[in-house]
């Protein structure tokens, strides 16, 4: 009768262990800011998550209790499987150590919280994640950009393999990088888990919405997978000597194309986009920056299709009075590179391959674009001087 109550004990322990809470997904940094940055993983069971950070010294992460950070809404924490804990508060160009915490929400009442395991990435047989944040007035800055990926993973390691810690800023993703949202494992599957792997949980990467990131009834949960200051998937930050502005093109159809299905109203959202970007380039920091990058999944020439004119028509105009060193885009699947003045735009535009990846780097006078291959042979480079 013993060794049967022991043998249950040991049934009921194992199926406890199995069924504890997962992190399934992450972590990745997103908008890595000057004083603040966001942390991103998903859970397989709902969870009340947070994270503790640590500065970059030589002390245990163990050595005294850490600030910890919760993602808050209304006054309350959120509980959830998709975790999004902004950090604030943080010094510019700083380092600092990281540690996710997921707690198992086993049962939700009104006025009851049943609570379970502890989910947590390891600081103690490892050396915790780190992450630093940006500097707007250092004096260099060098990261990677690719696009139009649509679910290569092979591809993707292909092109990025070159992406190392200390060494690069971030990486840009341009848009496309699935060919639709269908669910979040389509998504995590499709590039973000490949990002994780090679170095999104301490080297962060920014995301520029394309037009097939548009589509999928996964589509409406966008944000929530790649929060932004604006609520919105159009931004900006500064990294060194350049200002980048993220812009979202929408689709490249008329909104009543059969294959939007009935719910597209695009036109309409580029025109508040273009009112947030004229405030944009009135910005001081806009203004003063070395130089003026903006990223645009679909480009604003090369096309007589609906969304590409109505792009330049929109945005064309406000970044012609506004000084653009360059504009980066992708979308053809093909390297195109249209000189200052081309189709009515008074700044460089350079189309990026499907199969290539950028490297910028630039100081303070000069920005440098080296065009790869995915072998990592260099094909083009390109050179850019600062007026300031």
């Amino acid at each position: 009768m013993r060794k049967i109550f022991l043998l249950l004990i040991i049934v009921l322990s194992v199926a406890q262990t199995a069924k504890a809470v997962k992190i399934v997904y992450g972590p990745y940094l997103q908008m890595v800011g000057e004083t603040e940055a966001s942390i991103v993983w998903v859970t397989d069971k709902k969870s009340l998550s947070w994270v503790e950070i640590a500065p970059d010294d030589k002390m245990n992460f163990y050595a005294e209790k850490r600030p910890q950070f919760f993602e808050t809404f209304l006054g309350r924490k959120v509980l959830g499987t998709v975790h999004k804990i902004k950090l604030s508060g943080l010094t510019k160009g700083t380092t600092y150590r990281y540690r996710i915490f997921s707690q198992e929400v086993l049962d939700e009442q009104d006025y009851q919280i049943t609570y379970g395991a502890v989910a947590s990435s390891n600081v103690y047989s490892k050396a915790p994640l780190t992450f630093r944040t940006l500097d707007g007035s250092q004096n260099t800055v060098n990261f990677f950009v690719i696009n139009d990926i649509h679910g290569n993973n092979e591809l993707f390691n292909s092109l990025l393999k070159d992406v190392k810690k200390g060494e690069t800023d971030f990486v840009l993703f341009n848009g496309d990088m699935v060919s639709h949202m269908d669910s979040e494992q389509q998504l995590f599957e499709g590039f973000i888990t490949s990002a994780v792997n090679l170095f999104a949980s301490e080297t962060p990467f920014y995301m520029v919405r394309g037009n097939h990131e548009s589509r999928g009834r996964f589509a409406k949960n966008y944000m929530e997978y790649f929060p932004t200051p604006t609520n919105m998937p159009y931004y900006t930050f500064k990294q060194g000597p350049i200002f980048f502005v993220i812009m979202d093109g929408g689709e490249d159809k008329p909104d009543n194309d059969i294959e939007y299905l009935g719910t597209a109203a695009f036109d309409e959202y580029r025109e508040e986009e273009a009112r947030w970007l004229r405030e944009v380039v009135s910005s001081e920091d806009f203004k003063s920056s070395p130089f003026k990058v903006v990223v645009i999944h679909v480009p604003p020439t090369q096309s007589t299709w609906h969304g590409p004119l109505h792009t330049k028509k929109m945005f064309v105009p406000i970044l012609n009075e506004a000084g653009i060193d360059l504009m980066l885009c992708g979308h053809l699947h093909k390297h195109v590179y249209a000189e200052r003045g081309t189709e009515g735009c008074d700044f460089p535009l350079l189309i990026n391959s499907n199969k290539q990846m950028l490297n910028v780097s630039a100081d303070n006078k000069t920005m440098n674009v080296v065009v790869k291959d995915e072998m990592g042979k260099q094909v083009k480079t390109f050179v850019y001087q600062s007026v300031k």
